[in-house]
């Protein structure tokens, strides 16, 4: 049976978007007006690289079984669906129109499949040791997420790497890094029943008899997708310097054994939470996949850009991680850089001039 599936954001969701597609499922992109218009003609260009082949390979929505199309968040008609994903950074949520949407999905119960690096807030409330923790500072707008019931939202852990090109129109979107989006359930086990079924129907699809990367894998664990943290502070959040950004592999690599101790100290805080330590990946298995990310994570060239707002899960660790008693130096000074780098793009506004003599 054909799914209709709503994602939230047009850019890194037209990934999860052609996933769909390929397995005979539907979508509606929610996107600004321009890249609605764009994607309702042309439709999306996904380029992946299949594990056999040197090359990427352009993958078309119009040549796809699913049937595509976009819209802006006010002409979404909710009742047509049955899930919806959210695929935009954190700081967009706090657009007007992208909140009043959200309200509706929160009232109509429908369950949300995020693929964000910053958890949505009602995820991190079905942790039992984070249900009445105040994290509400490491969001742009916490009181987005009010509405939501905890047991309607899951979390993926966002670990295929992709960017729109920027010599590209806004419906392309090239893969860099074609890992697995790891999901966790949902409270009701029907939600849980068609996760499993878009888990099978994704990994059913070939390309020219081959297989494709980027799978749905779905986990029993609230945890899974707690493994991106260590990925995030060791690379994502430390491409942010004061002199200017760097990339994930030179983050990463500039000094190893500081990064390991990063990423084993997150791991640790995860397994404080309630993971497994086999929920976690191992910091050889990240550090060989650091060193084909030669460019700076999406964090880093926002703030160079002069961003107001990133995603900041390396202040939500931060904040979990002194509530749980075990804070870290290193987390703190990345935590400082991105404080300062953000702060330095902030335009003061000039004070009122008057042309009245002082006495």
């Amino acid at each position: 049976m054909a799914r209709n599936i709503l994602i939230l954001g047009a850019s890194y969701g037209s990934l999860l978007a052609t996933k769909f597609l390929m397995a005979g499922h539907n979508v509606t992109l929610v996107c600004r007006n321009n890249t609605a218009e764009l994607i309702n003609r042309d439709g999306t260009e996904v380029r992946i690289k299949l594990r056999e082949e040197a090359a990427h390979r352009a993958i078309f929505s119009r040549d796809l079984p699913g049937k595509l199309d976009a819209a802006t968040p006010a002409d979404v008609d909710l009742s047509r669906y049955d899930l919806v994903g959210l695929a935009m950074q954190e700081p967009q949520y706090s657009d007007h129109a992208i909140k009043v949407l959200m309200i509706e999905i929160a009232e109509a119960k429908l369950p949300c499949l995020s693929i964000m690096n910053m958890p949505p807030l009602p995820y991190l409330k079905r942790i039992p040791a984070l249900a009445e923790t105040n994290l509400e500072a490491a969001y742009t707008n916490a009181v987005v997420w009010e509405r939501f019931e905890p047991g309607l939202v899951s979390l993926c852990s966002p670990d295929p790497q992709a960017f729109r090109p920027p010599e590209e129109p806004a419906n392309v979107l090239h893969v860099g890094l074609p890992t697995n989006f790891k999901a966790t359930t949902f409270e009701d086990e029907k939600h849980n029943a068609m996760l499993r079924e878009l888990e099978a129907d994704i990994d059913a699809v070939k390309l020219d008899g081959l297989d494709v990367p980027v799978k749905l894998r779905v986990f029993d664990s609230l945890f899974v997708p707690l493994a991106k943290w260590s990925m995030l502070l060791t690379g994502n959040y430390r491409c942010v310097t004061l002199n200017g950004p760097r990339s994930i592999r030179d983050a990463v690599y500039d000094d190893l054994s500081l990064s390991q101790s990063i990423y084993d100290h997150v791991d640790a805080i995860a397994q404080r939470l309630g993971a497994d330590p086999k929920d976690q990946v191992p910091f050889a298995k990240y550090a060989k996949a650091a060193e084909s990310l030669l460019k700076p994570s999406s964090a880093a060239r926002a703030v160079s850009s002069g961003a107001p707002f990133i995603e900041r899960v390396d202040l939500l660790v931060k904040l979990i991680s002194h509530q749980l008693g075990i804070p870290n130096a290193e987390i703190d000074r990345t935590v400082q850089t991105v404080d300062q780098k953000l702060n330095e793009g902030i335009k003061l506004p000039e004070p009122a001039r008057s042309d009245a003599l002082q006495t």
